[in-house]
């Protein structure tokens, strides 16, 4: 299992090259050794992938603009292809799709033959779930549309998320089996009466289960990331979650 570190936590340390370098060599010196590129300044491609080749960290997975993914999918491709990333992430579904079955399938429409040109680069769009994929739209799950009526695409399966949408994560992990190829994990805690996101067990999720449906599913990337650190140093939160999952898978 390879453990990489989300820069969505780190993000307001990684818009300029300068800060970038500084925040790459910092998650380095923790032990990861991969990351996600997410919410970054304007780098581009081949100075993000010569800084995290120079403190010996993979880039896994990016969160790519959809418009961007949509609309100019060939040039996406090649700067993933420079950066050594074979996974083009998708963080949400964008605005302007409705949340109802119709908006849904709308989305699909739009995005397939994005997904079909990666999946012809030997790459592989990854859809990252929040908590209101877990709605019902005429009786059925946005989670199972995607699933169902999208084939070419992947799950970034954020476990934080599917359980504030009322999910069980190891759960989900069985039924994708096979399509996270990257998994988010986050913790969720409760503490002066707010449902709040925690370092990798530190929180109540059930990670004994969590651990062996990710082993099971085949999941390449374990991604940790905290989306909020509530004032904490953000850097501290990855070194207590990294050192935690020492050992454990």
């Amino acid at each position: 299992m390879k453990i990489g570190a989300q820069l969505y936590t780190v993000r307001n340390f990684t818009q300029t090259a300068e800060d970038f370098a500084t925040t790459i060599k910092k998650i380095a010196d923790m032990g990861y050794k991969y990351v996600q590129v997410s919410a970054i300044g304007p780098i581009p491609a081949q100075e993000v992938a010569d800084i995290c080749k120079q403190y010996g960290v993979g880039i896994a997975i990016t969160h790519t603009n959809p418009a961007r993914i949509k609309d100019d999918t060939d040039t996406v491709i090649a700067e993933h292809r420079i950066m050594g990333a074979k996974y083009i992430g998708i963080g949400a579904m964008p605005g302007g799709y409705e949340r109802t079955a119709e908006g849904v399938r709308r989305f699909i429409a739009d995005f397939t033959p994005a997904a079909e040109k990666i999946h012809a680069a030997g790459m592989t769009l990854m859809y990252h779930n929040h908590d209101f994929e877990y709605e019902k739209y005429d009786g059925k799950l946005m989670m199972d549309y995607l699933a169902d009526e999208f084939p070419k695409i992947g799950f970034t399966l954020d476990t934080y998320w599917v359980q504030a949408g009322g999910a069980d994560p190891a759960a989900w992990l069985r039924k994708l089996s096979g399509r996270v190829g990257v998994i988010h994990y986050k913790d969720m805690a409760w503490a002066k009466g707010k449902q709040l996101m925690a370092e990798v067990m530190e929180g109540n999720l059930n990670w004994e289960s969590i651990f062996e449906a990710t082993k099971a599913a085949n999941v390449e990337y374990v991604m940790v990331e905290q989306d909020d650190c509530y004032g904490a140093d953000p850097f501290t939160c990855l070194k207590t979650s990294y050192d935690n999952l020492k050992g454990v898978l």
